[in-house]
């Protein structure tokens, strides 16, 4: 019998830890090639040898998901293995029947093979869909637990788009080192928060050796994630993050609705911006997929660094990235702000869209009269700068949460924007996290 050969279709981040802790040691298995999607340019590289082990000593190539047809009848490939997410049930299973046509089986990898066992407690962070308030949440989580003198380590949900031997273990303590590492928008909105209020961010691409050394300085671990994916590490306490703004969306995305499955609580994020009849929809659909689930009920309050530049006049909204791109809103809490701020006008920015941000509104045509921060690349940051700087506003209203200033030249006063997570009455997602606290004996 010869090895099994299996592709792994994935978007530079699931794909990866898979492969890392399922088959890079698996002689029985040869992975032939990856399938890139969702991130521009991940594709045509190579996983390098380096981290792909011995049995891989030209690494494995990263090939357009396009050409998935192609790879199998030519690779003869036994096995794919779907590996990305925030995708609807039904794009998924169109994958399931492309490769099913080609005669190779079509698989998922679920927590139990792909999980990482930590020493110390992990609280997971989870959504059901990309831009459902994970962010604010691992915020506010991370707060509770410096409250009570613990030292929480935070680790990221991968986002390699670079260098992958040099990212294989990054370790953020400062805003230098992120200079240093050249990180993009997309990372820096994550990062930077949590690095102002003196934690250390770790991310990367082997997350074996990422846990055995952020474990070291750690009494508990947050899993910060990424999309809607389920956590890289055998959690804890799973607090999912559920969007009464799109109800439905939790039964049907992937892996979003697994993870609501799974959630000990479920946390239901702008309540104060949902109406009543998105927020009981998404109240009944949790109870009817886990009964057991805490479901708690927070607010979104949006905050500006200086409320009355906005008032009265005409803004450039800039909204952050994926929660417009994967997570298929039209805005965010920039425009929630420029409207609660008393903004004469939100001028359309696509219009003025230069370079490859033309591109982004043609291909997510949903995207209202806002810009969305988007920086993977370097040709992507300027196209972002020449396009704030051409559009006629008097104010740009930056909802990134990230310091928009800090990487571009732009020619516009700038409020930022800030939202963060508020309890609304009980249960509280405060008390739980206690209670979680105090049977693991750190409170």
């Amino acid at each position: 019998m010869g090895k099994k050969r299996v592709v792994i279709m994935g978007a530079a981040g699931r794909d990866f830890h898979n492969f890392n802790v399922v088959f890079r040691g698996d002689a029985a298995t040869e992975v032939v090639a990856f399938t890139a999607s969702q991130i521009p340019r991940i594709d045509r590289r190579r996983y390098p040898s380096e981290l792909a082990g011995p049995y891989y000593p030209e690494g494995i190539p990263i090939v357009p998901e396009s050409a998935l047809e192609t790879l199998i009848r030519e690779e003869k490939v036994d096995e794919v293995v779907f590996a990305y997410s925030d995708v609807s049930h039904e794009f998924v299973m169109h994958q399931a029947s492309r490769v099913l046509a080609m005669g190779a089986d079509f698989s998922l990898m679920g927590p139990n093979n792909t999980a990482i066992a930590c020493s110390a407690p992990v609280i997971s962070i989870l959504a059901t869909r990309t831009g459902a308030g994970k962010s604010p949440a691992s915020r506010f989580v991370a707060g509770l637990l410096m409250e009570r003198g613990l030292h929480p380590a935070v680790i990221r949900h991968p986002m390699p788009y670079g260098d992958l031997v040099a990212q294989r273990v990054q370790r953020f303590a400062s805003m230098e080192d992120l200079d240093r590492a050249e990180a993009t928008i997309e990372e820096r909105e994550d990062y930077e928060p949590h690095i102002k209020r003196g934690l250390v961010v770790w991310a990367g691409v082997d997350y074996e050796a990422i846990v055995a050394e952020a474990q070291k300085e750690a009494s508990v671990i947050i899993w910060d994630g990424g999309n809607n994916d389920f956590s890289f590490l055998r959690s804890d306490l799973e607090i999912v993050m559920v969007d009464p703004m799109r109800p439905g969306h939790e039964l049907s995305y992937h892996p979003g609705e697994m993870n609501l499955r799974r959630a000990d609580v479920a946390v239901l994020g702008k309540v104060n911006s949902a109406s009543e009849a998105g927020v009981e929809t998404v109240k009944a659909n949790i109870a009817e997929v886990n009964p057991d689930a805490v479901i708690v009920e927070t607010d979104t309050v949006i905050s500006a660094s200086d409320p009355a530049m906005i008032a009265g006049k005409k803004v450039l909204v800039v909204e952050d990235g994926p929660t417009l791109t994967h997570g298929g809103m039209a805005f965010g809490a920039g425009l929630e702000a420029a409207r609660e701020f008393g903004a004469a006008e939100v001028v359309d920015p696509r219009v003025h869209a230069r370079g490859k941000l033309a591109e982004t509104y043609a291909t997510y045509s949903h995207l209202g009269p806002i810009l969305p921060a988007l920086g993977y690349y370097s040709e992507q940051l300027r196209d972002l700068e020449a396009t704030i700087n051409a559009v006629p506003a008097d104010v740009v209203v930056s909802a990134t949460p990230f310091s928009l200033g800090s990487l571009l030249e732009v020619n516009k006063p700038l409020v930022q924007i800030t939202y963060e997570l508020a309890e609304r009455g009980a249960p509280r997602l405060s008390d739980l996290v206690h209670d979680f606290l105090k049977d693991r004996g750190l409170d």
